[in-house]
């Protein structure tokens, strides 16, 4: 994560929101590829007719601007995931139910995902170079694992993000200190904990994936104040991520300390027996010695 990338989604959230009932006026032509990426289903030319139209050209304009004409990071695309999810949840179309749905009907056969098409020029070289990939087919494949976790599940990492986003773009440089950058820090760490509450977390899983890929930006969030010289000391940590391997090591690891006060108790027990008998025994011996 860093600036750049939180800037595009801010732009993009100007053409398309991310919230119902909020609409706008700007145009989609103004936005670069946008509307080339609209020719799909029932949109021809570069034409959306639909709002899967519109987001599904919103993906593929994402990423452009975050892998092809940003950064080698493929990690990038696990954002474009979480946004597309939050806006398939919002739309709530019939149609398409889980991101499987949404990519087998606008990613599997669709030739700007299949094939790097940049304003007609084929990109595919200099997208195998930065990330050694041939097409944002092969990425979203490479992190398909993603599509599992439901729609629903998968857009309340969106609120988490928004907030990371947030401490990025508001973020001053030279100032002592950034207040805003600060409440959104709170604001994440609440989230944050809300979805380390899942009980249902495994460390290979793709929950997991997810927010530990929030965790690592947020704590590469504190390395990005001092390069701007912003003291975000006051910044609170996080909690490490709460897995089930965890609370099976902890119950196993318990079971072994009570195995092991139960056998030195047994093991005491075994010894003081033998001793308490012949304690017993000898004043008896001897009374009768005696007599």
């Amino acid at each position: 994560m860093d600036y750049t990338m939180c800037m595009r989604f801010d732009k993009l959230r100007k053409y398309l929101p991310d919230e119902l009932n909020k609409s706008t006026n700007l145009d989609f032509k103004s936005l670069g590829n946008f509307v080339n990426y609209c020719s799909n289903g029932e949109s021809k030319g570069t034409e959306c007719k639909t709002e899967l139209d519109k987001i599904n050209a919103a993906c593929l304009w994402l990423f452009e601007q975050l892998i092809l004409k940003n950064k080698n990071d493929i990690n990038m695309a696990e954002y474009i995931i979480i946004w597309l999810s939050y806006m398939l949840n919002l739309n709530n179309d019939q149609k398409i139910n889980n991101l499987n749905d949404f990519y087998t009907n606008y990613i599997k056969k669709n030739t700007y995902y299949t094939n790097c098409d940049n304003d007609g020029k084929n990109c595919s070289d200099t997208l195998q170079k930065k990330t050694g990939y041939t097409n944002y087919k092969e990425i979203i494949d490479k992190k398909k694992e993603l599509m599992s976790i439901n729609l629903g599940d998968m857009s309340k990492f969106y609120d988490a993000f928004k907030s990371l986003c947030n401490m990025y773009t508001e973020l001053v440089a030279n100032n002592k200190q950034c207040m805003p950058c600060l409440e959104n820090a709170n604001e994440f760490v609440k989230i944050y904990d809300e979805l380390n509450k899942n009980p249902n977390i495994t460390k290979d899983g793709p929950y997991y994936q997810v927010l530990s890929t929030l965790l690592n930006d947020y704590n590469n969030f504190k390395k990005y104040c001092s390069m701007n010289n912003v003291d975000c000391n006051d910044i609170p940590s996080l909690s490490p991520i709460n897995t089930k391997e965890n609370g099976v090591q902890s119950s196993a690891h318990n079971d072994v300390q009570n195995y092991g006060v139960t056998s030195s108790s047994s093991s005491i027990t075994s010894k003081l027996i033998p001793v308490l008998s012949i304690i017993i025994a000898i004043p008896i011996f001897l009374g009768i010695f005696y007599k």
